[in-house]
C-alpha cells in the first residue's frame, strides 16, 4: 500500500511511444529466428548490453537493425498485440503510437495499406483480450527526400488511413541537419487533408527545432520539446498557447540530453505552466516502462502526486480523440484517482 502501488494502479494514457522501439527482446529474438535474420545479439543478455547507447546515431543504427525482423503484416499484428498486453498490464487505457512506414513499405508484400491492416489486426486482438485502445501516428523519417516525404504524407493523410486509426502525421529521426522547414510541404498536405502535425523536436536540437515545428509545420503537439527550457520566450509561447509536449525523461538520459533525473527540466517546465505529458518513448530499448517514468518523476524529478495526476490528465486532454470520448475518460480517471487514494491510504487532492 502507498505511492508505488498507487502509481501502478493509476489509469494512464501514453502519447509518445514507438511501435518498432517497443518490441520486447523476447519477441525480437523470436522474429529473428522465425525469419532467419542475423542480428549481432543471440540472447536476452546480449540484447540488454546492446541497448547501451553511445549517442543518438548509435541508437538509430540499432533501431535499423531491429526493424529488419519485421517482414510482413503478421509480424506487425504480433508486436501490436504484445504492446497492448504490456501497456494494459500497467493500466494504460489508451495510447497514440508512432511507427515509421518508410522503414517497411518497400519490403515485398508490405504496402502502406497492408502495414496498417496488420497493425489494426493486432489492435483488434489486444482490444478484445485486454480492453486497451490505440491510435496511430505514422511518421516521416527526417533523412527522406522532401518529395518522398510528400508522397508518404499523402498516404498517411488519405481517407483510408484516417478511417483506420491514423490521427496525426509525425516527424522522427535525426534532428541535426534535418530541420522541420524541410518538411513543410508534407505537413501542409496532411493538414489540408485534415491531419494535424505532431513532430519530434527539441531533443537533440535546441529551441530552434521547436520554433520551426510551430511556425513551419504548425505543430499541434511536440514530441519531446524539453529543450524549450533553453529559451524563456519559447516557454512563454508554449504556456500562452497551451502547446502540449511529450516528455520522456529516461530516453533523454540514455541519449545524453541530460546527465541525470535531477537535472531534467520536467519539473521546471511544469511549474512554468507548460502542458506536460509523461511517456516512455522506446521502453525496452531504454530499460523503462511508463510506470517507471511516473516513479522517476515522483522520486527523482520532484513532482508531487497531485502534479503527477495533473500530468496524467493532461495526456487525456491532448489526445486526438473526439471531445466526447476525452470528457468521458477524464471523468473516469478522476473518479478512479479518488478511489485509489482512499484504497492506498493517501490524502485526496
Amino acid at each position: 500500500m502507498g505511492v508505488d502501488d498507487y502509481i501502478w494502479a493509476m489509469p494512464k494514457v501514453e502519447l509518445h511511444l514507438h511501435l518498432e522501439g517497443s518490441i520486447r527482446p523476447e519477441i525480437l529474438l523470436e522474429l529473428a529466428d522465425r525469419h532467419g535474420v542475423e542480428l549481432p545479439v543471440k540472447s536476452l543478455e546480449d540484447v540488454q548490453r546492446w541497448y547501451i547507447f553511445r549517442d543518438f546515431d548509435h541508437f538509430v543504427q540499432i533501431y535499423i537493425n531491429i526493424v529488419k525482423v519485421l517482414l510482413n503484416p503478421d509480424d506487425f499484428s504480433l508486436i501490436t498485440y504484445d504492446l497492448g498486453r504490456t501497456l494494459a498490464a500497467q493500466n494504460v487505457r489508451y495510447a497514440e503510437v508512432t511507427w515509421t512506414p518508410s522503414l517497411h513499405v518497400n519490403k515485398p508484400g508490405m504496402s502502406f495499406e497492408h502495414l496498417l491492416d496488420g497493425i489494426n489486426h493486432g489492435l483488434d486482438l489486444a482490444r478484445q483480450a485486454f480492453g486497451i485502445d490505440m491510435r496511430w501516428i505514422p511518421d516521416i523519417a527526417r533523412n527522406l527526400d522532401a518529395k518522398i516525404a510528400v508522397k508518404l504524407a499523402k498516404w498517411i493523410s488519405s481517407p483510408y488511413a484516417q478511417a483506420n486509426g491514423v490521427v496525426a502525421l509525425g516527424l522522427g529521426g535525426q534532428e541535426v541537419g534535418y530541420p522541420p522547414e524541410l518538411f513543410e510541404d508534407a505537413f501542409t498536405l496532411a493538414r489540408q487533408n485534415g491531419l494535424p502535425g505532431n513532430p519530434h523536436a527539441g531533443e537533440m536540437m535546441g529551441p530552434e527545432s521547436i520554433w520551426g515545428s510551430l511556425r513551419n509545420l504548425q505543430a499541434v503537439r511536440i514530441g519531446h520539446g524539453v529543450r524549450a527550457i533553453e529559451d524563456p520566450e519559447l516557454v512563454d509561447y508554449l504556456v500562452e498557447h497551451q502547446v502540449p509536449i511529450e516528455v520522456n525523461p529516461t530516453s533523454n538520459l540514455c541519449l545524453g540530453v541530460y546527465p541525470n533525473y535531477g537535472a531534467h527540466p520536467i519539473k521546471t517546465l511544469f511549474d512554468a505552466g507548460v502542458l506536460v505529458t509523461l511517456n516512455s518513448d522506446d521502453p525496452p530499448m531504454f530499460n523503462t516502462t511508463i510506470n517507471d517514468e511516473y516513479y522517476h518523476a515522483y522520486y527523482d524529478c520532484g513532482l508531487s502526486l497531485d502534479e503527477l495526476e495533473t500530468i496524467a490528465l493532461n495526456a487525456v486532454k491532448v489526445t486526438y480523440l473526439p471531445d466526447h470520448q476525452k470528457a468521458k475518460m477524464l471523468t473516469q480517471f478522476e473518479a478512479e484517482y479518488r478511489h485509489l487514494r482512499r484504497v492506498h491510504g493517501l490524502n485526496e487532492r
